[in-house]
């Protein structure tokens, strides 16, 4: 589980630095800018265009905070369960 201010710190990080949130259920979620995340008291909501997820129901996300288990930097490559 990540915290709180372990997230506050990736979102408003000067300069901004891309990076991927990985959830317990083993679903990521690429943050490009910091304008398409907004921090709940236990909740993440992420926006997302429909057009840059194929298959988006809803054109954002919210997250439970106890759900997120990671953060890395956008750069780093994917990695799968098991790795």
């Amino acid at each position: 589980m990540m915290t709180p201010m372990e997230i506050v710190r990736h979102v408003f990080a000067e300069p901004f630095r891309p990076f991927r949130i990985h959830t317990a259920s083993g679903r990521t979620f690429e943050i490009r800018h910091p304008e398409v995340v907004q921090m709940g008291r236990s909740t993440l909501t992420i926006y997302a265009p429909l057009a840059d997820v194929p298959d988006a129901k809803e054109p954002w996300y919210k997250i439970s905070l106890m759900l997120i288990e990671s953060i890395e930097p956008l750069d780093a490559p994917v990695q799968t369960r098991g790795e």
